[in-house]
């Protein structure tokens, strides 16, 4: 039954954001040409609202407080500045410990263009090669003709280990006695050989395995732990330095981070699946995330061409407006109007991070109490088109 409900709110969180992907004021903006920039610093508007459309915002999320409970922090930028960002409620709502604008959140799926970006930095550094078949780093792998480039596309077939692995884990989140994490999701796909749901590269299909298998890959090229290849690579240049990833027993020493509650306000004590990372498992704020927003204007981690390439839609065999790159969700309407975003659900936390190129639009919103209302940003962005 929880990974039911699991799957269906996955798929809700899918149709949620992109009522306001379709925004008729988005869709009249005219095409503003990206200004590249070398230098990831912004600029911030005085006292994060001082300015018609931050006041309005700032009236705009204390209502979503008093009306759908909203929990977390958010950060609303338009042309590269900062116009708005702030903190409502508790990190921990038992102990009404308050939020503070630096109060890092788990990720949850809003990871994966972090790890996508991991990838990315290998390939450009001529580590490996997108058309690398999983073979080269699983020899033993039951399934054939799968690539780094269709786990990245979400076009692998592959089913997802949030539904084959649960039989296979204990209550301690233990698999053979060891922890159920990346390795345990390998072994398990290599044992049981779970039944893929398509040929590859036949359709996409959104799966957290391909994320867990890419998290592997990075540590198999690079010879470091997940963690410590994104710390070094990604997090420390970019100066995100209340980012991490979860590791086992490990977090409670970031005294920052949050604690993830239910639609009702009790702590998630949920565990199974919580050490798989590569799909999930990073921790961040609103500003490290900004910051890494701002590097996707420049060449401060990934090629221009790179960066390119993720923002391109992969999956074209039915048409529409909406598609999926390299670890982003994309909606292109042809007119200028690309946006790029991910939204992102676990245990109590629930994230989004959208981006319109035209304008360099950008919102953060990060939340450690289960809430819907996260994803609906058609209001803000009626705002800040105004």
């Amino acid at each position: 039954m929880r990974l039911k409900i699991y799957h269906l709110i996955n798929v809700l969180l899918f149709l949620f954001l992109f009522s306001c992907g379709n925004n008729e004021s988005a869709a009249k903006k005219p095409t503003a040409q990206i200004v590249k920039k070398d230098s990831i610093a912004a600029k911030t508007v005085k006292d994060n609202y001082d300015s018609k459309k931050g006041l309005e915002l700032n009236i705009l999320f204390k209502d979503k407080v008093k009306t759908s409970g909203f929990n977390g922090c958010v950060l609303v930028a338009q042309n590269g500045v900062v116009i708005y960002k702030n903190a409502f409620g508790y990190s921990n709502l038992k102990t009404k410990t308050p939020l503070t604008i630096n109060s890092a959140f788990q990720l949850a799926s809003t990871s994966k263009p972090l790890t996508a970006a991991a990838i990315l930095l290998l390939k450009d550094r001529g580590k490996l090669k997108l058309t690398d078949n999983l073979l080269q780093y699983f020899p033993d792998f039951p399934y054939h003709n799968i690539t780094i480039q269709l786990l990245l596309t979400h076009r692998s077939g592959l089913s997802n280990y949030l539904y084959f692995g649960e039989p296979f884990c204990d209550a301690n989140n233990c698999y053979n006695g060891k922890t159920f994490d990346n390795n345990a999701v390998v072994a398990i796909m290599m044992a049981a050989k779970p039944p893929a749901y398509a040929t590859p590269n036949k359709k996409f299909g959104y799966c957290n395995t391909n994320y867990a298998l890419l998290a592997s890959i990075i540590e198999k090229v690079s010879g470091e732990s997940y963690a410590d290849f994104m710390t070094q690579n990604i997090f420390k240049p970019l100066e995100m330095n209340d980012t991490w990833v979860h590791r086992p027993n490990k977090d409670s020493i970031y005294k920052n981070k949050t604690i993830g509650h239910n639609a009702n306000g009790g702590i998630d004590k949920e565990i199974f699946a919580d050490d798989v990372i590569g799909d999930k498992g990073i921790y961040s704020t609103v500003d490290d995330l900004f910051k890494w927003n701002q590097a996707l204007y420049s060449e401060k981690i990934l090629k221009k061409n790179t960066i390119e390439e993720a923002f391109t839609g992969y999956s074209n065999e039915h048409k529409g407006k909406r598609n999926y790159g390299y670890g982003w969700r994309l909606v292109d309407d042809a007119k200028g109007n690309k946006i790029i975003y991910h939204n992102g659900w676990w245990h109590g936390y629930s994230s989004l991070f959208f981006r319109r190129l035209s304008d360099q639009t950008t919102v953060i919103v990060l939340s450690n109490k289960y809430n819907s209302n996260t994803y609906h940003i058609e209001d803000v962005l009626a705002i800040l088109d105004n």
